[in-house]
């Protein structure tokens, strides 16, 4: 379901871009899809397709992240997060390359235990997301993303209860990565 709602709001963000498009403009649009390094680190996956137009991208992701253990505070373990977002990118240069900026909003929907492992407690999140980055192309339409961004949690569940201890969900979230492009 959630992911059907973020399809929604992804097909309307496009169509609306294109309400005012004549012939010429709908020809330069491209289509791309990225994998990100470092939930692949950590357990997991990370799966991103967008559509660009002119100089704005806009992204559908998929990802799966087991954040580990030394980021968590004493006594948490297995904190599965399941990302689903819809972000739009704008790049400062035309051809999706070089430097942008983007907002989007993300659903977390997650999972966190105790160092006990008795019990698992569910937990899920609505973030404002704003990142940056710079698209460096490496051979035609492949390319290299180094990124950065900062997530704000804006709704849902602040404090989750596991085992009798309480984690407490941050309310800022940095995070810092590299992905692989290509577009068409």
């Amino acid at each position: 379901m959630r992911a059907i709602i973020l399809s929604v709001c992804f097909a309307l963000l496009f169509n609306y871009s294109f309400g005012q498009a004549d012939n010429q403009s709908t020809k330069n649009i491209s289509i791309g899809f990225e994998l990100d390094a470092v939930p692949y680190i950590f357990q997991g996956y990370y799966a991103s397709v967008w559509v660009g137009h002119n100089h704005f991208r806009y992204r559908a992701v998929i990802t799966k992240i087991d954040t580990p253990d030394f980021i968590l505070d004493d006594g948490f373990t297995n904190n599965e997060i399941r990302v689903y977002a819809t972000i739009v990118d704008y790049f400062f240069k035309p051809d999706f390359k070089g430097w942008w900026i983007g907002p989007g909003l993300e659903y977390w929907d997650a999972k966190i235990q105790t160092d006990a492992k008795l019990n698992t407690s569910k937990y899920n999140n609505v973030i404002f997301t704003l990142g940056g980055g710079y698209v460096w192309k490496f051979y035609k339409n492949f390319y290299l993303n180094p990124w950065v961004a900062g997530h704000l949690r804006i709704a849902g569940d602040k404090d989750v209860i596991v085992d009798g201890s309480t984690f407490e969900t941050p309310v800022i979230i940095p995070e810092i990565s590299v992905k692989l492009g290509w577009h068409f």
